[in-house]
C-alpha cells in the first residue's frame, strides 16, 4: 500500500506524540515519588522532639524545625506547580493525537476506498 507523504508525516507526528507522552509521565512520576518523600518527612517533622537535622549532599547540618518545614512545604508547592504543569501538557498532547489520529485513519481509508479494497 502507497500512502501519501503527508499521511506518513501524521503518522510520525503521533509517534512523536506519543514519545512525549511516555517522557511526561516518566517524570511526573519521578515528581510524584519526590511529593511523597517530602509528605512523610513533614509528618515525621511534626511529631520529632529535639535535635533536627538536615541532609544536604553527603553534609547533615543542624536545623530548626520550623525552617525545615517551611522549606518542605515551599519544595511541595513547587513540586505541585510542576506536576499540574505536565498534566495539562499532557491533556494538550492527547488531544492533539487524538485529532491527527482521526485525520490518518480517515485518509487510510479513503485511500483503501480508492484502491478497490474494503476494510
Amino acid at each position: 500500500m502507497d500512502i501519501a507523504k503527508d499521511t506518513q508525516e501524521k503518522i510520525a507526528q503521533l509517534q512523536l506524540f506519543e514519545q512525549n507522552l511516555h517522557s511526561f509521565s516518566t517524570q511526573k512520576r519521578t515528581i510524584q515519588s519526590q511529593m511523597l518523600e517530602i509528605e512523610n518527612a513533614l509528618k515525621e517533622l511534626e511529631s520529632s522532639q529535639g535535635a533536627i537535622y538536615k541532609i544536604v549532599g553527603t553534609v547533615m547540618f543542624h536545623s530548626e524545625k520550623e525552617k525545615l518545614s517551611k522549606d518542605l512545604k515551599e519544595r511541595k508547592e513547587v513540586l505541585d506547580i510542576r506536576i499540574k504543569s505536565f498534566e495539562k501538557q499532557e491533556k494538550a498532547i492527547e488531544e492533539k493525537a487524538k485529532n491527527l489520529q482521526t485525520e490518518v485513519m480517515a485518509e487510510l481509508e479513503k485511500h483503501m476506498d480508492k484502491d478497490g479494497r474494503t476494510n
